[in-house]
């Protein structure tokens, strides 16, 4: 198995992921509990990883500045229509470079899974903590091993529509911590319906392993939650909340 993410892979899913993943409001009572307070009410946010937009548009009903990275142009084509007040920037957050101008940075809906390297994950701690200003917050979420684990072998997604059909089966891979995701998509495209096969891959790390990296990069006071407690709700184990922050010089 190839150890790289195309991601332009992203693309052609963008249309299922902004309908099916469309409710964020999980997402934003997460932000409320954890970040937002901690950040002036006219605060710039980056969001890493921001896909179709559904959490930009709800922080600008907030009333905080949103930029957004994604190096799907697919994502970013329905971010743009989503929260057309957020500045998107397409790019890969593994490499990007942005001044010291954000109060916060988030990084949701797994999207550092999609990191296969500690390295590459120590490059984007590096790359938020210098876009970052001082006293800032830095919040992301991770999968950890128990969470692919629980859902190896398993159809994890799918539905139904009139348009399309689609079905999504996760793999893991023990020995290099991969989780594989096979997704098939039947579309229907001038009365012809069409397949198309994507696989996309994330990765796995431990508690210990991010926030020896974030500890490296400078971020200090590093929290870590847990989803099944933070939210009473079963189904979770395995997804936790790692939340940072720039201390001032």
């Amino acid at each position: 198995m190839s150890l790289a993410n195309s991601y332009s892979v992203y693309d052609p899913f963008a249309r299922i992921y902004n309908e099916y993943y469309a409710n964020r409001e999980e997402t934003m009572q997460l932000l409320e509990m954890l970040q937002l307070p901690h950040l002036t009410q006219e605060a710039h946010i980056l969001d890493l990883g921001c896909g179709t937009g559904q959490v930009a548009q709800l922080l600008l009903k907030k009333g905080y500045k949103v930029t957004g990275l994604d190096e799907s142009d697919g994502m970013l084509h329905y971010a743009r229509k989503n929260a057309p007040g957020a500045n998107f920037i397409l790019g890969d957050i593994r490499y990007f470079e942005l001044p010291s101008t954000f109060d916060g940075v988030i990084s949701t809906g797994s999207s550092l899974n999609h990191i296969l390297s500690l390295e590459e994950l120590k490059g984007v701690f590096h790359n938020v903590y210098t876009a970052m200003l001082e006293n800032g917050l830095f919040l992301f979420d991770l999968y950890l091993e128990e969470y692919f684990q629980s859902e190896n072998d398993s159809m994890i997604a799918g539905d139904v529509k009139d348009e399309y059909v689609w079905g999504a089966r996760a793999s893991y891979h023990v020995e290099e911590k991969i989780s594989q995701t096979k997704v098939t998509i039947f579309e229907l495209l001038k009365e012809n319906w069409q397949r198309l096969d994507i696989t996309m891959l994330m990765k796995s790390y431990s508690r210990e392993e991010v926030q020896s990296a974030l500890e490296n990069v400078g971020f200090t006071e590093v929290s870590i939650y847990n989803a099944e407690r933070l939210f009473e709700k079963s189904g979770t184990a395995g997804e936790v909340y790692f939340v940072c922050r720039k201390p001032l010089s």
